[in-house]
């Protein structure tokens, strides 16, 4: 499929446009009708075609951005281009699959993480957090978690919606992944009650960071 156009990759979403699908997107925020399944077996057709992904990162529609996620080359974009994407994906589906699919396996994922977890914009924020919580998990080696405890500690609280996530997320690998700090990552999350409410679905584990600390150690010395 190399030397496919933009025109005709666009012409194929929009057959695959599903009002159902739209319906259901929309209620998360995600503004396209595309199914996931169908998008990705698009973009396993077209494999990797970085020229490609740049023309459909450029237009103004939320499933060409996924796809274009899906058949980029993440090791090929400049640190400035992920800081310009990341502000410019404003769905949670598209920053999501930014930071999972394209970041966090390019070089300058440490640097962004530097400065997108103090970044003023919280959505800009919550992807540098998601980075520190991919090190935490991956690549701890001089990572100062008692720091990012402290940030945690006096923040999350009060941050947006998004930011929140994504500190909360973190506190709980740091409980899940470091014995050293769990009592303490515990102890915020108690505290804190960040998340404490969350409507969760049976079988699944809260995301209140103390109940998923604890549910996740269970599950590592079951």
């Amino acid at each position: 499929m190399t030397g496919t156009t933009t025109a005709e990759v666009m012409a194929e979403l929009a057959a695959l446009e599903d009002p159902r699908a739209r319906q259901v997107n929309e209620k998360h925020g995600d503004d396209h009708g595309v199914n996931l399944g169908k998008l990705r077996a698009l973009a396993k057709r077209l494999k990797t075609q970085q020229g490609l992904a740049l023309e459909l990162w450029e237009t103004d529609d939320t499933a060409a951005k996924l796809l274009a996620l899906l058949i980029c080359r993440p090791k090929a974009f400049e640190r400035a281009e992920l800081d310009r994407m990341v502000r410019e994906a404003r769905t949670p589906k598209v920053h999501d699959w930014l930071v999972n699919y394209v970041v966090k396996k390019s070089p300058h994922a440490e640097e962004l993480r530097l400065a997108w977890s103090a970044d003023p914009d919280p959505v800009v924020a919550s992807a540098g957090w998601a980075l520190a919580t991919e090190r935490v998990a991956k690549k701890p080696a001089g990572l100062d978690l008692t720091r990012l405890l402290d940030v945690i500690e006096a923040e999350m609280k009060t941050a947006p919606d998004r930011l929140q996530w994504a500190m909360n997320h973190c506190l709980a690998q740091i409980g899940i992944d470091h014995a050293e700090h769990r009592a303490r990552a515990i102890g915020i999350g108690e505290r804190l009650e960040v998340l404490k409410d969350y409507p969760t679905p049976p079988n699944c584990t809260s995301p209140f960071a103390p109940v998923w600390i604890t549910e996740m150690v269970r599950r590592q010395h079951a």
